[in-house]
């Protein structure tokens, strides 16, 4: 198991937290544990670190919202979100932490800037048609992301936004899309020496915050109004952002 700080236990708990969060619908909350864990184990090495938590999350959210799902989208953006994880993995064959950590603040600025388009201008969204080819560039864009920063929930979130999905269908079609693209990206993640015994032991020890977060995030939606969460969440990660860049 790797050896952490208490400040660095803290720091992964909240992380954990977010995972459970983002799971529950929260999408924007995503971003946290990919800086996290990205400051604590580097960018590259993070994403085998967080997979197997992810699936935790995915499980406790299929659990919880399976009744939502809406199976002729997640069929939709299914196979070229597979096609970008392939992509994603290729590109990781040749890409070190030092490089990676800017790709990684660049994928963050990126998703934080449409999080806020979505915020700020829905109609930008809600206009596009209900066509393959954008199902297509989503599910593309989507399945890179996740390979390369399990970082994609925002950008199904906008996909699902764009579509007019009812919010607890969003929950409920995400958490079966992620669910089944996380368990595909298992070999790739393997094959890049990404998950390995040191850490499946920290997976399990944060394994119960995760689900925690899953049902805590469910009060949240029903409860907390989403765009202040939202508006602190994106200062937040872009100011991450540019760290990971280099630019503060």
């Amino acid at each position: 198991m790797p050896s952490l700080t208490l400040a660095e236990w803290l720091l992964a708990i909240v992380a954990a937290l977010g995972i459970g969060i983002g799971k529950a619908g929260l999408a924007g909350m995503s971003l946290v544990h990919v800086l996290i864990f990205a400051f604590l184990f580097g960018a590259k090495e993070s994403t085998g670190v967080v997979l197997p938590m992810l699936l935790v999350g995915d499980v406790a959210a299929v659990r919880a919202f399976h009744q939502h799902a809406r199976w002729d989208y997640v069929r939709r953006m299914l196979p070229p979100a597979m096609i970008g994880i392939v992509a994603g993995a290729l590109l990781m064959r040749s890409v070190n932490d030092s490089m990676f950590r800017p790709v990684t603040g660049w994928i963050i600025l990126g998703l934080a800037v449409l999080q806020l388009s979505r915020m700020l201008r829905p109609q930008w969204f809600a206009g596009v048609p209900h066509n393959r080819w954008f199902a297509w560039g989503m599910g593309l864009l989507a399945g890179f992301t996740t390979m390369l920063a399990n970082a994609a929930g925002p950008i199904f979130a906008l996909y699902a936004l764009a579509v007019t999905l009812p919010k607890f269908e969003i929950v409920g079609t995400s958490a079966w899309f992620f669910f089944i693209i996380n368990i595909f990206k298992i070999p790739f993640s393997l094959g890049l020496g990404l998950i390995h015994g040191q850490t499946l032991m920290l997976n399990l020890i944060l394994s119960p915050v995760i689900v925690a977060g899953v049902f805590g995030g469910r009060w949240i939606v029903h409860h907390i109004p989403q765009r202040a969460f939202d508006v602190f969440l994106l200062a937040f990660a872009a100011l991450a952002g540019l760290r990971l860049i280099g630019v503060v």
